[in-house]
């Protein structure tokens, strides 16, 4: 009795170890399978672009017998793809800046200021969220005429900035609204003033909120294609998704030219990811537990 009082606690163990083993296998079954499922078409973008086109016309699935980087260095020079990242860049950037530091401004404003009208302001900043960009395109035209921008970066840096302000309030407000007030409190205790507070103690800890910001604005911005295509009528200031649009038009029968002009324009977008993919984590999965 003693015997089998002892050893069924034991096998109890040993039965619920089995079952998390095998639940544990299936969810790694399963995340590879997702994982494949996304990354294929990307593999398949870049042994294209690192074969010459008959290969890639013979087979087009299959893996480079050896590489060929002709097709990157033709892309390259030959559809100018060095002008069309370093306009992506201009824009992009700036964007990216402008988007990040006035979200964390208003942001933190919200989520640790109480005025009157605080919640309207803020449910008035999320009303641009419900606003498509195709909606306001004409009115932003004329509008962007008679400010004289029309044809300059200016055009698509402002109006980017603009529709990325919704969701980066949204983000920073929210991130800021689940930190600890009693930091803020002790900051004010040892003196410091609102602009300290925000700089020093509460932006750094925002970090993981910001990497998220970042990583979403930088995809938006170097993918942006209606807005240049309207704004950016200059040949000299297109950037990548425009001039892959052109170049698509010029060398449409060579695969392997276009996958390379496509593999250089998400090279930027994977770096990127990669450099915050830590913190971007992070900040996806703030405030999902408390």
């Amino acid at each position: 009795m003693n015997v089998h009082s002892t050893n069924l606690p034991v096998t109890r163990r040993k039965t619920r170890s089995r079952r998390q083993s095998a639940t544990r296998w299936w969810r790694h079954i399963v995340l590879f399978f997702f994982a494949a499922l996304s990354f294929y078409p990307i593999l398949v973008m870049w042994f294209t672009a690192l074969r010459p086109m008959q290969e890639a016309m013979r087979s087009p699935f299959g893996v480079p017998s050896s590489l060929y980087l002709e097709n990157i260095t033709t892309a390259w020079t030959r559809g100018r793809f060095g002008a069309y990242f370093l306009n992506s860049v201009i824009i992009t950037v700036p964007s990216v800046i402008g988007v990040v530091a006035l979200s964390a401004l208003a942001g933190y404003g919200i989520a640790r200021f109480r005025f009157r009208g605080r919640m309207a302001i803020f449910f008035l900043i999320l009303l641009g969220l419900t606003v498509p960009f195709q909606s306001v395109m004409i009115p932003l035209y004329y509008q962007l005429l008679a400010m004289g921008l029309l044809g300059t970066y200016l055009a698509v840096i402002l109006p980017s900035i603009a529709f990325g302000l919704p969701f980066g309030v949204f983000l920073m407000q929210s991130f800021f609204e689940d930190l600890p007030k009693e930091l803020h409190e002790a900051g004010r205790t040892d003196g410091c003033s609102e602009l300290r507070i925000f700089w020093s103690i509460m932006l750094p800890l925002a970090r993981p909120a910001i990497s998220t910001l970042v990583v979403f604005q930088f995809m938006r911005s170097w993918n942006e294609f209606l807005m240049p295509l309207l704004y950016l009528q200059n040949e000299e200031l297109r950037p990548i998704p425009l001039g892959l649009m052109f170049f698509q038009g010029a060398y449409a029968r060579d695969i392997g030219l276009i996958a390379a002009g496509v593999s250089l324009a998400t090279i930027p977008v994977i770096i990127v990811y990669l450099i915050f993919q830590r913190q971007f984590v992070r900040g996806l999965t703030a405030g999902a537990v408390k």
